[in-house]
């Protein structure tokens, strides 16, 4: 099985998926960051495609970025300046071919992620 990588961004304050949630994937080399990819989430809280498909899947070490704060602004969160959460990157790892999943469960105030199915 080829590995491949998806994710899911879901609004614990307000009990719905976060969309239109921008999201930068990097490729880390040593302390090099790599952009290749930006991508936007749909009304499901999800990306219209797989964020690293098959095709271009490589095992190695990957840091995904939500930009938080645009989106919580657009949905009506009280602003704040700056915002508490405005940036979340999460670093992680890959090492084999298989299917990661790193969901993003968000609210103004705390975050947390974990490695889903």
């Amino acid at each position: 099985m080829a590995g491949y990588l998806t994710t899911h961004v879901l609004d614990t304050a307000l009990g719905c998926p976060a969309e239109g949630l921008k999201i930068e994937l990097f490729r880390i080399s040593g302390v090099e960051r790599h952009l290749l990819k930006t991508l936007t989430t749909n009304n499901d809280g999800r990306t219209d495609e797989q964020i690293l498909p098959e095709a271009e899947f490589e095992v190695g070490e990957y840091e995904l970025v939500f930009h938080a704060g645009p989106y919580l602004d657009a949905s009506g969160t009280p602003p704040e300046d700056p915002r508490f959460l405005g940036v979340i990157p999460i670093r992680f790892g890959m090492s084999e071919q298989s299917h990661y999943h790193v969901p993003l469960l968000l609210s103004p105030f705390g975050y947390s992620t974990y490695r889903g199915s």
